[in-house]
């Protein structure tokens, strides 16, 4: 890449930007990409408007620190820039190196992430040597003078061989890895970057005029792969005019085989799939999904990630990551702050479908708030929630009980009745100097395998005082066990803002009567449970059929599989 075309900008002048947020889209010579913000600023002045090039290197905006600045700092950049002669090396004097390898390879060069990057660490090494990397996809981590930053590959090969290794820096330019088209050409490059040192390639002018012959040949061959548009991993290469009109015309572009440079797909590929004249291209095979495990004291992590742990003081390492490789992504440290709710898992084909549940405010009726008021007065002792540890199995049949009975699983607010559509079971563990109440959430769609497997996670977190916020406070009905100590009946006092808490007893032996056995009589275990509730919103029928309901559900196994 000599140049690049700003696609469009996503941001104004004026505009208030932060670090790893999304400014602009540039266009190269293989992709489009968007290009992040490396510090928090205000964007002061535009210089290379939507629609125009400039060359690799060249200032295309300023940004100011503070919001008075702006001005100051846009009328500084109506100057062009003095050319730094003396940083141009003279050709005569760069360092010989050995020719080039006469079959199709690339270089991958440390590159500039910001305007003041000198040199970059490499962080981590997404791929190893051997593995076949696809264009667009995540090769490396790289650690400049503002973020770190994930450097992808322009063209489909294999790492052929890494020059400079995870924690080690060098200089903006200089080559770092060696990327080859064909597998087998893989023991040539490696011994070709033994000769390679750690400083910025040589300009092309400087090579001998033996070697251009070589040089001309080792140039990536791009253009030759008209269907290299779409990578395996579904990342499309297409212009912004293609990907416009195909979004008008509902053509998908992963069936689209492109005819620009190294399988762009251009406009006309788009209209001639629109009219059925276009080629379909082969799905190519998928690859085998590579392993990858960063180096030892290093989080796996996005920019944007980092910069939201850093902003809420979470450390990345107490947070699981869902992304690429297991890296933490910004979706992840929404989720551990409680911003987001976690995605559920959509149900396989031909499964149950999730019982909808009534979400949001019901307003009270005259006679519900009556009733309400009543319950409000007749209260003289204080609220304070209360729980031990329950089985998962116990867990499950409760949520499946709810489902039935949705009353059960809301909230008194002074305007009505509050419905949450989650089914979130809170259990308490007991912790130094206190108890927490872990939550399984969504207990009523999960099975009771995957229940235990989370509360066991949960209890691991509890323990060692890792628990996010979300994963203790986002309860919507308590159980309260205790069971275990021997306990044959308690009530449960109702923790604020819910409406009902379970009290567990212990399981007791009682002697029944029954017509099938000799004497008549029988041994059954039986174990009692007490159900409070907030009076105000739930009536004592509404209780009664929950707990007939939970019988039902724990005298058959079935339902609770």
């Amino acid at each position: 890449m000599k140049e690049g075309r700003v696609v469009s900008w996503l941001k104004s002048e004026g505009d208030e930007i932060e670090a790893g947020e999304a400014i602009m889209v540039v266009e190269s010579d293989k992709a489009d990409m968007d290009v992040e913000a490396f510090e928090d600023g205000y964007l002061a002045k535009i210089i290379t408007d939507e629609g125009e090039t400039a060359e690799v290197g060249a200032v295309v905006a300023l940004i100011a620190t503070e919001e008075a600045d702006i001005e100051a700092v846009a009328a500084g950049g109506d100057a062009a820039p003095a050319p730094a002669a003396e940083e141009a090396a003279p050709a005569a004097e760069a360092p010989a190196a050995a020719a080039a390898p006469d079959f199709d390879f690339s270089q991958l060069d440390m590159p500039a992430l910001s305007s003041t990057m000198k040199e970059g660490k490499v962080v981590s090494w997404l791929k190893g040597e051997g593995d076949a990397v696809e264009a667009g996809e995540a090769i490396m981590v790289v650690e400049s003078d503002k973020a770190d930053m994930d450097v992808e590959a322009f063209e489909d090969g294999f790492i052929a061989a890494i020059i400079t290794d995870e924690g080690e820096s060098t200089a903006v330019g200089a080559p770092v890895a060696l990327i080859a088209a064909s597998e087998a050409d893989i023991p040539a490059l490696q011994a070709y970057a033994a000769t390679l040192g750690g400083a910025p390639a040589a300009p092309a002018a400087a090579a001998p005029a033996a070697a251009a012959p070589a040089a001309a040949k080792a140039a990536p061959k791009a253009a030759a792969a008209p269907n290299a548009a779409a990578s395996a991993g579904g990342r499309v290469v297409a212009s912004p005019l293609a990907k416009k009109m195909a979004e008008e015309m509902g053509v998908d572009l992963t069936t689209v085989a492109g005819s620009g440079p190294g399988g762009r797909i251009t406009a006309g590929d788009v209209t001639k799939a629109a009219s059925g004249g276009a080629p379909v291209k082969k799905a190519a095979a998928a690859p085998t999904k590579p392993v990858w495990q960063p180096a030892e004291g290093v989080v796996a992590a996005t920019p944007t990630a980092r910069v939201l742990a850093k902003k809420a003081k979470l450390d990345l390492a107490s947070i699981e990551g869902t992304g690429e490789f297991g890296r933490v992504t910004a979706d992840d440290v929404k989720m551990a702050t409680g911003e987001m709710k976690p995605k559920r898992k959509v149900a396989a084909p031909g499964a149950t479908a999730p019982v909808e549940l009534p979400e949001g405010l019901v307003p009270f009726t005259g006679m519900q708030r009556a009733v309400s008021n009543n319950m409000v007065a007749t209260l003289d002792c204080p609220v304070k929630p209360k729980g031990v540890t329950v089985s998962a199995l116990l867990a499950k049949a409760v949520a499946k009980a709810i489902e039935k009975h949705p009353i059960v699983n809301s909230s008194f607010r002074p305007e009505g009745t509050f419905f949450n559509k989650d089914i979130n079971i809170a259990m308490a563990v007991a912790i130094d100097g206190g108890l927490i109440t872990p939550v399984l959430k969504y207990a009523n769609e999960r099975d009771v395998m995957e229940l235990g497997e989370n509360w066991k996670e949960l209890v691991g977190k509890a323990k060692s005082g890792t628990l996010s916020p979300d994963e203790y406070n986002s309860g919507t009905f308590t159980i309260s066990n205790m069971g275990m100590f021997g306990v044959a009946q308690f009530d449960a006092i109702l923790p604020a803002g819910q409406g009902g808490i379970l009290a567990v007893a212990g399981t007791q032996e009682h002697i029944v009567p029954c017509k099938q056995s000799i004497l008549g009589l029988k041994k059954i275990s039986k174990m009692t449970v007490t159900l409070t509730c907030d009076h105000r919103q739930i009536y004592g029928a509404d209780a009664a059929l929950f707990l007939k309901t939970l019988n039902e559900v724990m005298m058959s196994p079935s339902q609770l599989l």
